[in-house]
């Protein structure tokens, strides 16, 4: 079995790519998370539905949709540029 903590999951990329990446996948990623919380209200009747009345379709698409929100935040962290360097470089 090899070692594969020295393998880094960083995507290095020009600062332009990086700036575009940046800036699309956090507008995209908190318009998912504010619109699937807004499903989620939407299925619940603003969190005063009996649970009989409760739209789970819908209920279940926001979350989805919240998920998929933090999904892509999360993946788009993995961009650096060469300039940013590796923070686990850096001395102690």
């Amino acid at each position: 079995m090899g070692d594969r903590t020295n393998e880094s999951r960083d995507v290095e990329v020009p600062l332009e790519v990086y700036k575009i990446v940046t800036v699309f996948s956090t507008l995209f990623a908190a318009v998912a998370v504010v619109g699937g919380f807004m499903l989620l209200d939407t299925a619940t009747n603003q969190a005063t539905a009996s649970l009989e009345t409760v739209n789970v379709v819908l209920a279940i698409l926001g979350i989805a949709v919240i998920l998929a929100g933090a999904a892509l935040y999360i993946f788009s962290t993995r961009f650096r540029t060469p300039e940013m360097g590796n923070p686990k470089d850096g001395p102690d």
